[in-house]
């Protein structure tokens, strides 16, 4: 039994415009996640094993 393909909605108009401006406004304010405690474990578990 096949199944029906359906459309896939697409925004138009002034939905369209509001969302591309609020991607790149979600975009641009994007977080920096700070890795300094992870990468000190693990060069310090590295060290441990001889290996760095």
């Amino acid at each position: 039994m096949a199944l029906e393909i359906k459309a896939i909605p697409t925004l138009k108009g002034k939905e369209a415009d509001r969302f591309v401006k609020e991607a790149d406004k979600a975009f641009q304010n994007r977080g920096k996640k700070d890795f300094s405690k992870q990468v000190k474990v693990a060069r310090a578990i590295l060290k441990k094993a001889n290996m760095l």
